[in-house]
């Protein structure tokens, strides 16, 4: 079995373009769940509205790039304020329904063969990152990390500017968190009537709060088109969602740097287990299962990885038992 290879890929995992994005969607996924106490089951949209208003703008419009982008996090805001405003008057279990239905209208409407000419259809659009690629400082060639790990040119600079984009917003999230904006954000999500109480507009927080984790979903969405260069609709399904409050209960919900920290622990582990099964069966180590069966397998293990933490430590790993904690029971 080939170690070097199994520990490298779970390490370049961890730091690459996926751990960025699901970094990136569950610090968004915090803002509404961790700090308010809002269930948004529909992140995906936000990054599918992110990634396909850059596409949409320069593949099939023609127009520049950094336009495509501010489009993006206009729609952003509005796709929230749509969300919110029938909704954040009403029970939590209101806001989820909505959400993870308007995800899923949201990937409908870009694969209709109606809008085919815009959206792409089914097949996506490309040929939309060449002007990102344009202001790429690293020269062509291999840049390695260590002795183990290395990337290409292109993927240097999409986690660069991704990882970018993950510090900026933890800093804004921690500069927030610790104003009186962010002190109202935690009392409403302790007890939003005695926040009412006090004479504070609950529903104006709540909306800004949708609208700032939308915001930060859109970012998440234009690293996941430009890292491949590529959208297409059934890439932004509900799995997306799910997978990136698996990132935020692992981290540890309402903490600043649990979304980050649990993204690279997530896919660091996802990718060793993989690379470690595919190993073992061509080495014949393991011989009960085949290669096409180790897909399924690692998430099964992960899960239960998931399951046992939230029995026995539901805070996450770095969370605050005392702040938030999921109960399993």
């Amino acid at each position: 079995m080939d170690w070097t290879l199994i520990f490298s890929r779970a390490i370049e995992s961890g730091i690459g373009s996926e751990a960025v994005i699901y970094a990136l969607a569950a610090i968004g996924l915090n803002v509404h769940f961790g700090y308010t106490g809002l269930l948004n089951f529909g992140q995906a949209a936000f990054l599918a509205v992110g990634g396909y208003s850059i596409a949409v703008t320069v593949a099939t419009f023609g127009l520049p790039f950094f336009l495509g982008v501010a489009i993006g996090i206009a729609l952003a805001v509005v796709l929230a304020l749509l969300l919110g405003i029938p909704t954040l008057r009403l029970r939590a279990d209101y806001l989820a329904i909505v959400t993870i239905a308007a995800a899923e209208i949201v990937r409908l409407v870009v694969r209709a063969v109606a809008l085919e000419g815009t959206f792409g259809g089914t097949d996506g659009l490309q040929g939309f990152s060449d002007s990102f690629y344009a202001m790429n400082p690293y020269p062509d060639g291999q840049y390695n990390v260590g002795s183990i790990i290395g990337f290409d040119h292109r993927t240097m600079w999409v986690l660069t500017v991704g990882w970018i984009l993950v510090a900026l917003s933890c800093f804004v999230i921690y500069l927030l968190m610790k104003s009186p904006w962010g002190r109202v954000l935690k009392a409403i999500r302790e007890d939003e009537d005695a926040v009412r109480s006090l004479g504070k507009n609950v529903f104006s927080y709540k909306m800004q709060s949708l609208v700032l984790g939308g915001v930060i979903g859109a970012l998440a969405g234009f690293i996941f088109a430009l890292s491949r260069s590529a959208v297409q609709p059934d890439l932004y399904s509900t799995d997306l969602t799910f997978y990136a409050y698996t990132v935020l209960i692992l981290g540890g919900a309402a903490r600043i740097l649990g979304p980050v920290v649990g993204a690279a622990i997530f896919w660091a582990l996802l990718i060793l287990i993989s690379t470690f099964l595919e190993e073992a069966v061509n080495a014949g180590v393991i011989n009960v299962i085949t290669v096409t069966q180790v897909g399924p397998i690692r998430l099964m293990l992960v899960g239960f990885g998931l399951m046992l933490l939230l029995i026995f430590r539901p805070q996450g790993i770095f969370g605050d038992k005392r702040e938030i904690a999921l109960d399993a029971r």
